[in-house]
Formats: C-alpha cells, structure tokens, sequence
C-alpha cells in the first residue's frame, strides 16, 4: 500500500503542475499594437516654409511601405524614396531621429 500512496501523489503533484503551467501560459499572452507607419506616400516636394526637424527611413513591411518621413514639430510627410528632390533635403540631416 505504501507504493500506491506515493504513486497517487505523485500523479497529484503532476497534475498541479499541469494546472499552473497551463495557467501561466494563458497569462502570458500578447498584447495588440497598432502599426504607425506610411501606408501610402507622396512624391510632391515638401513647401521650403516647412521647418523639417528630422527625417527617418521606413522599410516596406506589411502594411507599411518604402518611404523617407519627414517630421516636423506637429506632423510627418511620409515621401517616396525614389523622388528626385528627396536627397537633397535628406543631406542636412546626418543621422536619423527616433520618434
């Protein structure tokens, strides 16, 4: 009897095991983030009366597409990579911003 004693706590510490293993795996879920990106971009030059205080690369990935952002104080300008006019406001920028 000793034996069937151990064996039946044994199954009933491997099932409370059971129990917060798959209650942790439930708890661990991940959370939604909306996706902040260029969907669509322009090729139209950005006015020189804007003051532009950064720029940043944005890679195509699902929804997002190839675009230079442009940012100012209170907006971005999502804009083709492939514009002529886009290298030349990018030069006065040395390194890209993090927003």
């Amino acid at each position: 009897m000793a034996w069937t004693s151990r064996l039946i706590t044994i199954a009933v510490l491997i099932t409370l095991m059971g129990c917060f293993t798959g209650a942790q795996g439930n708890y661990r879920r991940p959370t939604r983030v909306g996706v902040s990106c260029c969907k669509e971009v322009s090729k139209g030059r950005i006015p020189a009366t804007i003051k532009l205080i950064g720029y940043k690369n944005q890679n195509a990935l699902s929804p997002c597409v190839d675009a230079i952002i442009f940012y100012t104080e209170k907006e971005k300008f999502c804009s083709d990579p492939k514009a002529l006019w886009i290298k030349k406001p990018s030069e006065r920028y040395n390194s890209n911003i993090n927003i």
